[in-house]
């Protein structure tokens, strides 16, 4: 019987919503908007009216976060007119309607008003929601440079202000709504946990040290900015790259809007632009110069946030270092204090339904899909790989290569990064030792391809058939196999290891007698899976040069030197046999009428546990997390992209019910192999998704338990 898409059955009074698999915020994730729209030069009452509309649909939409341009409520390029009185009454009753309307909307919204403070002018971010004034934030730096002359109407919000606004005509007292006011307001949703914005307004993101860094310290996983930006040629991508760089250093999503159509063309043009970055990438963007309204609505992955910060310690060194704090103390208690308002559960309650996901999901994590990218990958991954043997080499007086080759996709491209290296050294390439040895169930085209290459390549070539050493071997250990028996049933994994063991070990003493060293074939995918013979096997070499490269990537490596034409016609015509192989040990013989002995049948297709694998190691994510990504990555192979080059039959789709057996095999394997990557030789970091090396990205006990991971997939991942 398949379970229910919730995870738990019951949920005490006033507590949280049950877990809901299919629900993006349950998940770790929330929606947010950057919208622009046209606006109406000095008509609060206009502008209003269509920040509304915009809400009343990002609302249905499931938004819980909603920007709009600076100075929204006036247009920003009215000049003196921002200092006229009935312009300032009716953006209070502007205002008053947007808090009205919204105590039947789920976004925070956050819209720009220039407001009376005593007796200054404050370029406000004003933060409404479920019908009340959360927060208004002032623009800390007003320039007057260039086209700028903020300073002719507005006073700086980095100078000392009330800690409190009140707001006249505003909310259902005569006397008007007070508020918190100032730049260092975090505004924190409870019901969505890691939900804490921050605000600032247009110049304050182009100064050195803009205010967001300061809030993402104090807790900010979300950073707004609310500008007027007029447009001039290549202030686009500037906008782009400094919002970038926030989001990456500070590890946070910058959502961004922009004035555009209806602001004054007097002197200047305004584009209308929004985005919205995560961690330096961006997860989408308008169309820019719009003539109606535009939103980039995406769904930003708090969790994820929050697992980089708590894995790079310096985030919080930084906090300390600078004594940046958040709290609800004064804003006077310390030079870099936050205070933090609260927007309870019971003001802004988020739909835990299954309202999709807005935002890309990568089938491949560590293979990019734009082809521009994935170039630049491969040339740094297989130089990465070239660069650390050619040292290697060198430090210990360089020893010849003995390389074991069997015509599969991991020893094929170790060769070819070997034969770069030889030539980087300036030695010739028959200093590599190639050497097939073929088994029980070596296929013609495996072996022909693997001695083929060696041969394009010039290395030095030789065939060991190991398989009279290991019949003897079977047979003095009286294996059914040694007896004369033959089937199924007795190629076990005895009789698959006596395989790999002996290849290992011929290749240890070859080295030693030769003064060279092994170099491993072995790749990140079949560490993480355990997809090795440990010790005298395949998981041991003198050096690994292919356990920082995980199996997705390695195709695209090799197409990638094809490409490059960097050997001969005939080693890349062999290089793309390679490709078209089926992977496998081949350590079990197949009849006839048999396929041959599949990898992936038995061990997971690599496209979902490399998935998988970069989410355990990047972000350390729950199990169901990654089953909810993996779900939308590859329900539908018509949707999203591919990455350049992958075969058509490759391009596949899994079920929920895929996603979930193969998962739990990789926890499985995961956690019961760790022994043979406590031991791992030494070999390069390529991905930035990670290494498993013991003394690099990944340390964890031999012994630890692989249960509670399993038991979270068997409660939260759906059968069906």
């Amino acid at each position: 019987m398949s379970k229910p898409d919730t995870a738990d059955s019951a949920t005490p009074a006033g507590a949280r919503p049950t877990f809901t698999f299919r629900s993006a915020y349950d998940q770790g994730f929330a929606r947010v908007a950057a919208v622009t729209l046209p606006v109406h030069l000095g008509d609060p009452a206009a502008n209003a009216a269509a920040v509304v509309a915009q809400a009343r649909a990002l609302s249905d939409d499931g938004v819980v976060l909603a920007a709009f341009p600076e100075l929204t409520l006036t247009g920003y390029s009215i000049d003196d007119l921002l200092l006229d009185d009935l312009l300032l009454r009716n953006v209070l009753a502007g205002i008053e309607a947007i808090r009205e309307a919204s105590a039947d909307l789920l976004p925070a919204l956050v819209v720009g008003a220039p407001l009376r403070v005593g007796e200054r002018l404050l370029n406000c971010a004003v933060v409404i929601q479920g019908g009340a004034v959360r927060g208004v934030v002032p623009k800390s730096y007003v320039p007057s440079y260039r086209e700028f002359y903020e300073t002719r109407h507005f006073a700086a919000g980095a100078d000392a202000v009330p800690t409190t606004v009140r707001l006249p005509g505003v909310g259902p007292d005569p006397a008007g709504v007070s508020a918190p006011l100032g730049a260092r307001l975090l505004f924190d949703v409870e019901d969505v946990p890691g939900l804490t914005f921050h605000v600032e307004v247009c110049e304050d993101m182009w100064v050195p040290v803009p205010p967001s860094s300061t809030a993402a310290l104090a807790g900010a996983t979300v950073l707004v900015n609310l500008s007027g930006s007029p447009v001039t040629v290549g202030r686009a991508e500037q906008r782009r790259l400094l919002a970038r760089a926030s989001s990456s250093r500070n590890l946070a999503a910058y959502v961004y809007a922009a004035a555009g159509q209806g602001e004054s063309s007097t002197d200047l043009a305004w584009d209308g632009q929004t985005f919205v970055y995560e961690n330096g990438t961006l997860l989408g963007r308008t169309e820019r110069f719009p003539d109606s309204p535009r939103a980039t609505v995406v769904d930003v992955d708090l969790e994820g946030l929050r697992a980089e910060r708590l894995r790079q310690g310096t985030f919080e060194d930084n906090r300390r270092a600078l004594g940046v704090g958040a709290g609800a103390g004064s804003a006077d208690a310390a030079p870099a204090a936050f205070r933090t308002v609260r927007i309870p559960r019971a003001d802004l309650a988020v739909p835990r339904t299954d309202i999709g996901l807005r935002r890309e999901v990568s089938r491949f994590p560590f293979v990019p899909n734009d082809p521009e990218r994935l170039a630049q990958d491969c040339y740094e991954a297989y130089n990465i790989q070239v660069a650390a043997l050619v040292q290697r080499l060198r430090a210990i007086g360089n020893p010849r290569i003995i390389i074991g080759v069997s015509g599969g996709l991991d020893s094929t491209h170790a060769l070819i990064v070997a034969a770069r290296a030889m030539d980087r050294l300036g030695r010739p390439r028959t200093d590599i030792h190639a050497i097939t040895m073929p088994g029980f169930a070596t296929s013609a085209a495996t072996k022909h391809n693997a001695l083929a290459l060696a041969r394009e390549l010039g290395c030095h070539v030789e065939e060991l058939d190991i398989r009279p050493v290991a019949e003897q071997m079977l047979a003095v250990m009286d294996h059914p196999y040694g007896r004369g028996e033959r089937g199924r049933e007795v190629y076990d994994v005895t009789f698959e290891n006596v395989q790999a063991g002996l290849r290992t070990d011929f290749l240890f003493r070859i080295a030693g007698a030769r003064g060279g060293i092994v170099l491993g074939t072995g790749d990140l995918s079949e560490l993480a899976l355990g997809w090795c013979t440990f010790g005298v096997g395949d998981q041991m070499a003198h050096y690994g040069v292919n356990a920082g490269v995980p199996k997705t990537l390695i195709q695209h490596l090799i197409r990638w030197v094809v490409a490059e034409k960097l050997f001969s016609e005939g080693a890349c015509e062999v290089l793309l046999a390679v490709l078209g192989t089926e992977i496998s040990p081949e350590l079990i013989p197949a009849a006839d009428d048999e396929p041959i002995q599949s990898t992936q049948a038995r061990i997971g297709p690599y496209a979902l546990q490399d998935f998988t694998l970069f989410h355990v190691l990047r972000h350390g994510a729950r199990p169901s997390r990654i089953a909810f990504l993996a779900e939308k990555a590859w329900s539908d192979p018509t949707a999203g992209q591919w990455p350049a080059g992958l075969p058509e039959e490759e391009k596949v789709a899994y079920t929920l019910a895929d996603i979930r057996k193969w998962e739990l095999v990789f926890f499985r394997r995961f956690f019961a192999s760790q022994f043979k990557r406590s031991t791992l030789p030494n070999g390069p970091k390529v991905v930035a998704g990670g290494t498993l090396s013991p003394r690099g990205d990944w340390r964890m006990p031999s012994d630890a338990d692989a249960g509670p991971w399993i038991a979270e997939i068997e409660r939260n991942v759906p059968e069906t």
